[in-house]
């Protein structure tokens, strides 16, 4: 089956409450066939947010393809084009990184590990001392291994003692866990992908779960064909996917002008409260807020909303109907809402149209704040991302205490006096030279993010010292002055957690090319070479291993919402992932979360005690408690307030960024990727036809797109953007992956975007920017965007996107899994994640 065509493969519909069928699809090298491997290693797929469990098929000690697995609950075998034709060919490419590099005489040259990490530390040594700990700032992903990402958080806060730590999760999904905290009190996804069995409607706000998470679709698809459909409500200024099966199950598609999804929720909320739609019983008992909330919603009639909007009033009236009058709702959300000027506001209104009625908790109905990237819930809950570990509160002292007795270090040490660094400040600092050493692991910003050439010239300038350990010489590698080559998956031991808080453990198939090192074990030989000491003078990181690493984490996480301690390497080798929090009260995790509508908002158990939605104004610990939230959620809102900047006569359109099927992030491994690459091998430029007539551009045709910041090159696609919006994937660097010295930054849609940030999450702004297209010249053929989703064209000569031969859909070998429930009719009685992992072995 060609998967590149066929993205979600072939439909398993099934009735609402009853359990997906399992399908496993598999993909395997050519000239490969499955007799000839010589084992299967469990791990789980790290190129979306979904954490589909799959297993490594290794032939002669090489990854030579990947299999899913139908045990799991996760995604019950099914992979995506990514996960079947890009997980393992990046690992065999002649081009990994597998010595150090050092910068000599303006030139990357090798060298040996002991002189790379001497260098190193010879320079943090030397900050210390002139400049104390605030010159050191640390930027990671969300594609590290939960041991990592702890090892990290207690070096950078225990051992330097720097609040300057982010990860490029920051870019895609900062927001999530700020709604999270807001609304709940600390971050942890409420919902389940179970949910999606029982809702009988589904909104998706801002959130392309076509491309973005292609399993979780196809899980989607299972039901939305099926007798009893759930309604499908779309958000998104582009015709997606989700936006036809909206119109297909007799929801709606609302295209909101970019910018403006305040506005739209402010709109829907007040519909409900107009509609008499309202839990006031549970909304009293549960909540804090309500009234100023209505006050704030009560200017936005559906007239006013479609004003600001562009879109149709009765569009507003029907969709908020349909949220009003379902039982169970299910929504999702993704970077549509995150990467924008209000994007916490945004996010937090979703979450209220969710506890006026009630609808938390309970099969069906529930919110999945979508992640970007695999381990992002690792980097929030670990520490790496600013946070304190274990979702504690850096302005509760208790909670600072609780880490220093546990590392054994003066509680002055962790910082706490002040918010954590956003990574759009790190960078800044590092612009300035006050962080004189940025170490950047697993990440490529140069390319991903905002508004790139200023990234470049601060990650090229001699004022910083700039260290990056990754798989291959990005971007971003080329400009540093140490590179560390890296092991990646497949080829480390570790765990990593996805959206809805299942933990996979994801063994060592392969060794690393040459030199490479585990992150884990880089992080380490820092560790080492500074010689970072507790009270007692005993090594800070008493660790070595992965699992004493992932114990060392149990302890952290114990007693915290995202509670580790019920998990170990041993039960996670089982038949699938398990969810946080795994106890001894909750042995096989809980499947989702406030159920008994208590919420994480206790002032000693909180997370954050909050901020103003509008302005990021923190509220103090004494305002805090003075509400006596009482395990009540918070209702909050803000009043829609326009973007910075807004279409014009000088720049008439509006910019917007996003994803493509094919490719993740900055295409470091799915650029090597022939069948990927292939589907997708160059930037384009997405034009309504409207606008495309008005500027005298045809499909094809080479654009460029300019605004007050930069500009980019590309050929056009005619296509199902709204009129007035310009889209363009943020995927492409300057060059292909091999090109040796790019020159050439015009693919880069990030030349464009701004360093503007939302006031609370910090994420930054790439959804809008001001800009206008002129026509260069003509492209000589199509367009180099897909045919398959949301970038096609509404020419139907264009060819079809074709290219993914070699992948297998079998049906069949659920069948042959002990215990597991294909047959609808066999799901349990009951409901959630307990039932579905007991039928594949649990019981």
């Amino acid at each position: 089956m060609d998967r590149i065509a066929d993205i979600w493969g072939p439909r398993t519909p099934h009735p609402r409450g009853t359990v997906w069928p399992a399908r496993v699809d598999r993909h395997l090298q050519e000239g490969v066939a499955e007799e000839d491997v010589d084992r299967w290693v469990r791990s789980a797929c790290v190129l979306c947010s979904n954490g589909c469990g799959c297993e490594i098929a290794v032939r002669d000690g090489r990854m030579v393809g990947v299999r899913g697995v139908a045990t799991d609950v996760v995604n019950h075998g099914r992979l995506g084009p990514k996960g079947l034709y890009g997980s393992w060919p990046w690992a065999n490419s002649a081009d990994r990184l597998t010595r150090p590099l050092v910068r000599e005489n303006g030139r990357l040259v090798e060298t040996d590990w002991a002189t790379a990490m001497g260098r190193i530390a010879e320079v943090s040594r030397r900050l210390l001392e002139e400049k104390g700990p605030l010159s050191h700032g640390f930027y990671t992903s969300g594609q590290l291994f939960l041991e990592e990402y702890y090892t990290l958080a207690v070096i950078g806060k225990a051992g330097l003692g720097t609040p300057h730590m982010d990860g490029n999760t920051r870019l895609c999904t900062a927001t999530s866990a700020a709604a999270f905290k807001e609304s709940f009190g600390t971050d942890g996804q409420p919902g389940s992908y179970t949910d999606i069995e029982h809702c009988d409607a589904l909104f998706l706000f801002g959130h392309n779960m076509p491309e973005t998470q292609t399993v979780l679709w196809a899980r989607v698809l299972d039901r939305t064909r099926a007798d009893d459909p759930p309604k499908v409500v779309c958000v998104d200024p582009r015709r997606t996917e989700a936006a036809a099966e909206a119109e297909r199950t007799g929801g709606v598609h609302l295209a909101p002008r970019v910018g403006t999804n305040v506005a739209l929720m402010n709109g829907l909320t007040r519909e409900l409260f107009e509609s008499g739609r309202v839990d006031t019983d549970w909304v009293e008992r549960h909540t804090l807020g309500v009234e100023d909330l209505r006050a704030t919603v009560e200017p936005y009639t559906p007239e006013e909303t479609a004003r600001i909007c562009e879109v149709d009033a009765e569009d507003v009236r029907r969709a908020a109907r349909i949220f009003g009058e379902s039982d169970r709702v299910l929504s999702t959300v993704l970077q549509g809402f995150y990467q924008s000027h209000q994007a916490t506001a945004a996010a937090v209104a979703v979450h209220n149209l969710h506890l006026l009625r009630g609808m938390i908790g309970r099969p069906g109905a529930g919110v999945l704040q979508m992640n970007g990237q695999p381990t992002a819930q690792n980097t929030r809950e670990c520490g790496a991302d600013g946070d304190l570990p274990g979702f504690r509160n850096w302005s509760n002292p208790a909670h600072v205490r609780e880490l220093a007795r546990l590392w054994n270090v003066d509680e002055m040490t962790i910082p706490h006096w002040a918010p954590p660094t956003h990574a759009l400040q790190i960078f800044r600092y590092a612009e300035q030279g006050s962080v004189g050493l940025l170490w950047i692991s697993a990440t490529n910003p140069a390319v991903s993010m905002p508004e790139s050439a200023r990234v470049r010239r601060i990650l090229g300038g001699g004022q910083c010292f700039v260290v990056v350990q990754d798989l291959f010489l990005t971007e971003t590698a080329r400009l540093a002055d140490v590179v560390l080559p890296a092991a990646g998956w497949g080829e480390k031991t570790g765990c990593f957690t996805n959206v809805n808080r299942t933990v996979h453990l994801s063994e060592k198939a392969v060794e690393p090319p040459g030199e490479a090192r585990s992150d884990l074990d880089i992080f380490l030989m820092y560790a080492d070479a500074m010689d970072f000491r507790d009270k007692d003078g005993a090594p800070l990181v008493k660790w070595r291993t992965p699992e004493e690493a992932f114990d060392a984490w149990r302890e952290c996480s114990r007693g915290r919402p995202c509670d580790y301690s019920g998990l170990s390497y041993d039960k996670l080798r089982g038949p699938t992932g398990i969810p946080w929090p795994c106890t001894d009260e909750h042995p096989e995790g809980v499947d989702r979360l406030y159920g008994d509508g208590v919420f994480n908002t206790d002032p000693e158990l909180c997370e954050t005690y909050g901020h103003d939605l509008l302005t990021g104004g923190t509220v103090t610990p004494t305002e805090y408690r003075a509400k006596d939230p009482a395990g009540r959620a918070f209702l909050k809102g803000a009043p829609y307030v326009p973007p910075h900047e807004e279409a014009s006569e000088e720049y008439p359109l509006l910019f917007t960024t996003g994803r493509t099927v094919y490719h993740f992030h900055t295409r470091t491994k799915t650029g090597r990727s022939r069948e990927l690459n292939d589907a997708a091998p160059d930037v384009w430029v997405e034009l309504s036809v409207p606008d495309a007539r008005r500027l005298g551009v045809t499909e094809g045709d080479r654009v460029r797109v300019e605004s007050p910041r930069g500009a980019m090159e590309a050929r056009a696609r005619v296509g199902q953007v709204a009129e007035g919006a310009v889209f363009a994937p943020f995927h492409y660097g300057p060059g292909d992956p091999d090109e040796a010295v790019p020159e050439d930054f015009s693919r880069q849609a990030n030349e464009l975007t701004m360093t503007v940030w939302d006031p609370v999450s910090k994420q930054p702004y790439f959804k809008t920017a001001a800009c206008r297209v002129v026509r260069v010249a003509d492209g000589g053929g199509p367009a180099p965007a897909p045919t398959t989703a949301a970038s096609r064209p509404v020419d139907p000569s264009v060819p079809p996107t074709r290219g993914g031969p070699g992948a297998a859909t079998s049906a069949e070998v659920a069948a042959d899994t002990p215990g597991y429930p294909n047959d609808p009719a066999q799901a349990p009685a009951g409901d959630g994640h307990i039932a579905e992992a007991a039928a594949p072995g649990r019981s």
